[in-house]
């Protein structure tokens, strides 16, 4: 069964955090794409300064030379909130059903998936692929522990089916903070710019120069 795996987010701007996730959960899961959709009106984070046309963009310039991610940029295209269900139902519709959709996550997310819009119908359109973070650990109490010990698989269920089922993935990310790098581009942080820059792909970087973002 052919595997797609989905990476959101806001990419505010994307980093190097952002690529090594992804390039982590298609190599580790052997996921057939990789496609990285930033999302237009986040529900659950203030509206990024940025437009979406300029974070778009920064995404477009970080992939031009990794031909193994891909950019989605179908949330961008709707003018409401940005809900994982909706993208998930849509591309459900559009890949049919012996397509294994993989909606792909930190641990963070997982920890606060029941703030998440229709969160329970999530794994009737994909499979939730969840990447260990530092400093967090999986829920072992409450209404999201216990959907997860129902739906956890091992990684090989996802070629099996559609949908239906979650993945944790040891991927021993280093993390990086959107928070902290936005700080260091505007002059806010007291780390120096130049630590930052190695966090960026350097056509992002040049782009943020050029258009005087996070100033």
């Amino acid at each position: 069964m052919k595997t797609i795996g989905l990476l959101g987010g806001t990419f505010d701007p994307i980093h190097l955090g952002h690529i090594r996730m992804a390039q982590a959960f298609k190599a580790q899961l052997t996921l057939d794409e990789m496609r990285l959709l930033p999302c237009h009106l986040p529900p659950h984070k203030a509206t990024p300064a940025r437009s979406s046309a300029q974070r778009l963009d920064m995404v477009r310039l970080a992939l031009q030379a990794l031909p193994e991610l891909q950019v989605d940029a179908r949330e961008l295209l709707r003018e409401q909130a940005s809900y994982t269900i909706d993208t998930l139902a849509e591309l459900r519709e559009e890949q049919g059903s012996e397509v294994s959709l993989c909606w792909c996550v930190g641990m963070d997310s997982l920890v606060n998936l029941n703030r998440w819009h229709r969160w329970r119908e999530l794994l009737d359109y994909g499979h939730l692929v969840v990447a260990a973070r530092p400093g967090w650990s999986l829920p072992v109490e409450g209404e999201v522990a216990d959907w997860l010990g129902r739906h956890r698989i091992e990684p090989q269920g996802l070629v099996e089916r559609a949908a239906g089922g979650v993945v944790i993935a040891p991927l021993g990310l280093v993390d990086i903070s959107s928070t902290q790098l936005r700080e260091a581009l505007s002059g806010r942080s007291l780390k120096a710019p130049l630590d930052w820059r190695e966090q960026l792909p350097p056509t992002v970087y040049d782009y943020i120069e050029q258009q005087r973002l996070y100033r």
